[in-house]
């Protein structure tokens, strides 16, 4: 009589932000053991090249209305493999646990009684801000740090006047879209309007770009620059640190000068 096969396991796996060198050991040494790769949208092209080639692998990413399978499928495609014997590494970009939905996939897995384990990833604030110069904390400046989510259940869920006066440097994932609401709401409650800003987009990969400016300007600098996703917005004064910090890739004469010239005539009789 045939024995019964073993029940496999999934991996969850954080990526980091985009370059393939800020991947850990472990990730790699999972990644190499794994029989069934299943990687999201914000896995870089420089991260997917390292998948072994000989382990099938399959987008199951979610982008802004395009969902190219439900979660529901996702989680029951995991738990099927699973029970199949199969190792499954389920790829997210940064760290599964911060804002990356991997709370969620392993409290399924774990009810459906599946063997799970989270490789944790560097967030994407903590690459892009030290790839792009800016501390997310600096004695004197900033003494904390707060990640916050764009979207979460409702736009309710956030405490703005808290946000606001706290001091913290603030890093919005997934805010976009959603720039001029954030601009409104930490100004209507006290916020600076000369507050410092940034925009990285593609944090941590070759064309990487910072955007700066202030919080009064927040919405008009995504239209100005054709600022594109994956972008975190960063709230707070240790941005100007970054002229300091990394000169080379924040010259104004690598960017636009005119309006850089504009900016900070605004910047000083806002």
């Amino acid at each position: 009589m045939r024995a019964k096969k073993a029940t496999g396991k999934v991996w969850i796996l954080g990526a980091g932000p985009g370059d393939p060198e800020l991947l850990t050991i472990k990730a790699v040494r999972v990644l190499e053991a794994a029989d069934l790769i299943l990687f999201d949208h914000l896995v870089s092209a420089e991260i997917r090249a390292l998948f072994p080639a000989a382990i099938p692998a399959f987008y199951v990413g979610k982008k802004k209305g395009q969902h190219s399978i439900t979660q529901k499928e996702l989680n029951g495609l995991m738990i099927r493999k699973a029970r199949e014997g199969k190792t499954i590494c389920r790829v997210k970009g940064g760290d599964p646990y911060v804002f990356g939905r991997g709370g969620e996939e392993a409290l399924e897995l774990v009810q459906a009684g599946i063997e799970v384990e989270v490789v944790p990833g560097i967030t994407s604030a903590a690459g892009c801000a030290a790839y792009a110069g800016i501390p997310l904390t600096h004695r004197g400046i900033s003494q904390g740090c707060t990640f916050v989510t764009a979207h979460g259940e409702t736009e309710a869920d956030l405490n703005w006047a808290a946000l606001a006066q706290m001091r913290h440097t603030l890093v919005f994932y997934m805010g976009l879209s959603k720039a001029a609401w954030i601009q409104q709401s930490l100004l209507e409650n006290g916020m600076s309007r000369r507050t410092p800003i940034a925009f990285i987009e593609n944090g941590c990969r070759e064309n990487q770009r910072l955007i700066t400016g202030c919080l009064f300007e927040l919405a008009d600098l995504v239209e100005r620059w054709q600022i594109e996703s994956p972008a975190l917005i960063l709230v707070g004064d240790v941005v100007d640190l970054a002229a300091q910090l990394n000169p080379e890739k924040n010259n104004p004469e690598k960017r636009n000068l005119e309006f850089y010239s504009e900016f900070n005539e605004r910047r000083l009789t806002a």
